[in-house]
């Protein structure tokens, strides 16, 4: 099995709307999120126009990493954080996205925690749009897919690149961008949202307000604005490094039959190729006319959009793995449950997780091995992780959290790391999904932990935000001590 490089960039994963909470202190503005309810893996999220008093929002609290960064930051450090993964959220910055000045609060505070990061040794890496959009754009503007939308980020963006030069030299533009192929990619990632009040977000079922041609060019904006951000990113410091980040799979097809391998070849490609061949080649990838052709999507690219996307190719492909999908042709072959963003046929091979998550080790190796053929540039990967039930029990008069298939789960996935690295991939790091637990995006709960550090909240936001290490925050600090030659 092939070494880790010494540059090796282990660290951890967040997003500002699932960690920081503090929704309106220091000049904030209300972002997409804020107005999104808790739900279960069960009981679906709602969607409200409006703040409802006494109603339970998770992102309002989160973790309450805004006032408790520094503490928590030190438990990264005490791991051994080479990388920290965070977001910017806009409306910290400019709280309605479009304001003529920015929020100097809001730069103060980041400026802050890159700065304790630095401090620290760990290298922040920093998504400019993690399912962040100030609400105001999404309720003044309809989200992404008015073109204005372009420079207003680009301004955001140009104004984050200088103000953080320095501090912050890995940025990621847009988070899972590929969330727009689907119809629930109109509120997390278009900022997309319907008119009327209290709307149930059920990923089983089509959202009545989805308009696939508005999804596709809310797309093809956000790529625009990604081209031109990478553009200035060089343009004010040439030390920055920017990737795209994508919600990538490995794709199966059920059995070998033709049918289920074009099906598979299809799911694959919108699931990653799509945006991924704009991000790294500078352009749509040759069959993307047909695809829009056969759904009836009218795409409108201004004059000189095709420059653009060719001149801002991104510097490293990033991207999420979670688990593998599986694709059937015939619609009476079983599916999995528990995914809310994937109807897959059930793979007999995989054990899954507590919410019906397929988890496939190998499947990480297939998809290195596949993106590294195509693309051939630096390759990332921003999320991975085990969202599990935690239990915490006190034993001798400490509170401890055991979680040997946590440990499991991550020794699995980082063997097939290092098998893909002797494999030839240039694999430049690993900052694992939720390094202290927060607010699932999918179901809002905080009972779906990812964490090496427990924190004390509950789905209903009771708790007392007390932090606490799990085993996995030993066998990680382990693991990025030997340099992922020891996984114990």
């Amino acid at each position: 099995m092939a070494k880790f490089p010494d540059n090796f960039l282990w660290g951890g994963a967040i997003a500002a709307n699932q960690a920081e909470g503090a929704y309106l202190e220091d000049g904030k503005g209300l972002s997409v999120p804020d107005m999104i309810k808790g739900g279960t893996v069960d009981t679906p999220r709602m969607i409200t126009t409006s703040v409802h008093e006494g109603e339970y929002y998770p992102s309002h609290e989160a973790i309450d990493f805004y006032h408790r960064y520094r503490d928590d930051i030190k438990l990264f450090a005490e791991m051994g954080f080479k990388c920290f993964r965070t977001s910017i959220n806009w409306g910290r910055i400019f709280p309605n996205g479009d304001d003529a000045e920015p929020n100097q609060a809001g730069i103060d505070f980041y400026r802050s925690m890159f700065q304790e990061c630095k401090d620290l040794g760990i290298e922040p890496l920093v998504t400019l749009s993690h399912y962040e959009l100030p609400y105001a754009l999404a309720k003044n503007y309809g989200g992404w897919a008015n073109r204005a939308l372009v420079d207003l980020f680009v301004r955001y963006a140009r104004l984050c690149f200088n103000e953080f030069k320095g501090l912050v030299r890995y940025w990621l533009t847009f988070n899972e961008i590929n969330c727009l192929c689907a119809p629930f990619g109109n509120i997390y990632g278009g900022g997309v949202v319907p008119d009327e009040d209290n709307v149930a977000l059920d990923y089983g079922k089509p959202f009545a307000w989805d308009d696939i041609s508005r999804r596709y060019q809310a797309l093809h904006h956000q790529f625009v604005a990604s081209a031109l951000a990478v553009t200035a990113a060089h343009e004010i410091d040439p030390a920055n490094k920017v990737g795209c980040m994508i919600a990538s799979r490995a794709v199966y097809p059920y059995s070998c039959k033709p049918e289920d391998m074009l099906l598979s070849q299809e799911t694959a490609r919108m699931a990653t190729y799509y945006c991924g061949d704009v991000h790294v080649r500078g352009a749509y990838p040759v069959w993307a006319p047909r695809f829009w052709r056969e759904r009836g999507i009218h795409l409108e690219q201004q004059p000189g959009d095709a420059e653009i996307l060719a001149a801002g190719c991104v510097d490293f492909f990033s991207f999420s793995y979670y688990k593998s999908s599986t694709v059937a042709s015939d619609p009476s072959v079983p599916t999995a449950k528990g995914n809310v963003f994937y109807d897959d046929a059930v793979n007999p091979y995989l054990p899954v997780s507590d919410w019906g998550w397929a988890i496939d080790p190998k499947g990480l190796r297939w998809l290195l091995n596949e993106l590294y053929d195509r693309y051939r540039i630096p390759l990332m990967i921003v999320e991975n992780g085990l969202g599990a039930a935690d239990e915490l029990v006190d034993e001798d008069g400490e509170k401890r959290v055991h979680d040997p298939y946590r440990i499991d789960y991550m020794r699995d996935h980082i063997e097939q790391m290092a098998e893909a690295i002797d494999d030839g991939v240039d694999l430049m790091g690993y900052t694992m999904w939720g390094p202290i637990d927060l607010v699932s995006a999918g179901t809002g709960e905080m009972k779906k932990r990812y964490g090496f550090i427990y924190v004390d909240k509950n789905n209903d936001g009771t708790g007392t935000l007390d932090r606490y290490r799990k085993d996995s925050f030993y066998w990680y600090k382990h693991v990025i001590e030997t340099n992922g030659e020891d996984l114990g």
